[in-house]
């Protein structure tokens, strides 16, 4: 199995080829496709050649639905995208059967669903104005393009493209008004009505000269078919359509607001003036702390429930229970890492940001808790660590040093490493996946997408050194290891949450 036909298997993403009378090309496109993916369907729409034969002839047979007549691509879909969703697949990507798109670009689309996980990717075919096209096509493409952004307000190269990739859960939703070629277009327009986020790729295309293309598109019929669609769209996208689009928009304006809110309330009003008055009066003792770090950690467990739509899900699949103290490691993505963070375990110490030692709101609470300034330096804290290891606490600390811009792995620093090594602890690696999406870098929208983290395996000093014997080596082999186990997290993530 190849590198690319592995990813595509662990995100349920198959590939639906509907075919109507293409015997002489069937094989090729779905033996091409077989190099990149192992899930194929080949929706037959009624076909009166020897389609079906010829696909008996590959040496590995795609899973072949064959419909008793042609009722049109948009039902051949439907068809497609029944059984694979049936098949357990959480994504399709549709390809024509005359040749037209190149197999060879799957993992285009196989990147940005990575990049753009739950989204409707459209594959914009290059070269389409110097391509030998008839009028009627280039007119048809035009007037699909522009009736499109008139009923989304969103604007799209190549609307008319078929190679595509689906989000077969939010398709649920959606029921087809037309079932033959102008399907597509309609399946465009409610994605975006429903809030599905539609992003555009380019991708290849081939034009075989006229006398050896299979074409079934019909100027009259279609057109106006076309028509007919787009004159009903126009009209349920004004009572219909962009009110609901708008009101999503104001919906998540609202529920940021609400969740921040929320938690400055929570923070400001609910737990801040007893832990004022708890920390102002008598001495800041070594019980008096632990009491601080149940107050942070229990906090933190009841603000994840004031953020809506934002799921935290943790797993620990080694039983993890932190009794014996180590340094706890975790991808950076966004402000709402700390949240999860903090609601890991009560005995924990974080090195912060100074901006979050000086904070106005919290900033006295997090040095009543010890929480140590990173900007001080590993060698300057290093002995103040080695106290509150002995004390029973954790360390974390967030290897990249910075939030990430994409969610991708950054470089990771090899302090982490050298402390864990001066320290004699073990170091506990957290993956995270999700918050970035939830609230990346430089965004004050808060977007419904589920956080999840994993806490991994243990690793004793001499793990480590399994990576390299400098810390550079165990920083670089760290993150080699992490990239790893964050794709395969972001897979499970987005083929079952999604």
């Amino acid at each position: 199995m190849s590198d690319c036909a592995a990813r595509l298997n662990r995100r349920g993403i198959c590939i639906i080829i509907p075919t109507l009378n293409n015997a002489g090309t069937i094989c090729d496109v779905v033996h091409r496709s077989q190099s990149y993916c192992n899930d194929i369907f080949v929706v037959i729409d009624g076909s009166t050649d020897s389609t079906l034969e010829e696909l008996k002839t590959l040496p590995v047979k795609p899973r072949v639905i064959s419909l008793p007549s042609n009722t049109g691509k948009g039902n051949a879909l439907r068809e497609g995208f029944k059984a694979a969703a049936k098949a357990g697949f959480t994504y399709a990507i549709t390809l024509d059967a005359d040749g037209q798109h190149f197999p060879e670009d799957i993992p285009l689309f196989l990147e940005a669903n990575i990049n753009n996980p739950g989204a409707l990717i459209v594959g914009s075919r290059k070269g389409l104005s110097d391509a030998e096209r008839s009028p009627g096509s280039r007119f048809a493409n035009s007037f699909s393009n522009f009736w499109f952004f008139l009923q989304t307000l969103h604007p799209l190269k190549d609307t008319q493209s078929g190679y595509r990739l689906y989000p077969l859960k939010k398709l649920k939703f959606l029921s087809f008004l037309t079932s033959r070629y102008e399907a597509e277009l309609e399946l465009l327009v409610l994605s975006v009505w429903m809030g599905v986020k539609l992003v555009s790729i380019d991708v290849n295309v081939y034009y075989p000269p006229r006398g050896e293309r299979v074409s079934h598109f019909k100027p009259f019929r279609d057109f106006t078919r076309i028509s007919i669609l787009n004159t009903f769209l126009c009209v349920l996208a004004v009572i219909f359509g962009l009110p609901l689009t708008i009101l999503r928009q104001v919906w998540t304006i609202l529920k940021t607001l609400v969740s921040f809110l929320s938690y400055i309330i929570f923070v400001g009003l609910i737990v801040m003036p007893p832990m004022s008055l708890y920390l102002k009066f008598g001495k800041l003792t070594r019980k008096k702390k632990e009491k601080v770090h149940k107050i942070i950690f229990h906090s933190n467990r009841l603000a994840r429930k004031l953020l809506p739509g934002i799921p935290f899900i943790q797993m620990n699949p080694f039983n993890e229970t932190f009794e014996k103290p180590a340094i706890i490691i975790c991808n950076h993505q966004s402000h709402l890492d700390l949240v999860q963070l903090l609601s890991t375990t009560p005995k924990l110490i974080v090195l912060t940001a100074d901006y979050i030692q000086n904070s106005p709101l919290y900033g006295y609470i997090i040095k009543a808790a010890d929480f140590l300034p990173v900007s001080q330096g590993y060698d300057s804290i290093e002995s103040k660590m080695k106290q509150y290891i002995a004390e029973g606490y954790s360390i974390a600390i967030y290897p990249e040093g910075t939030r990430s811009r994409d969610g991708s792995i950054g470089r990771f620093h090899q302090g982490a490493f050298q402390l864990a090594d001066n320290l004699g602890t073990d170091i506990i690696p957290m993956i995270l996946y999700g918050s970035g999406k939830a609230l990346p870098k430089f965004s004050c929208i808060l977007h419904s997408w589920p956080i999840y983290v994993e806490i991994d395996k243990r690793m004793s000093t001499e793990d480590i050194r399994s990576f390299g014997c400098s810390y550079r080596e165990q920083a670089s082999g760290m993150r080699t290891y992490y990239r790893q186990r964050y794709s395969e997290l972001s897979d499970f993530c987005d083929k079952n949450l999604i």
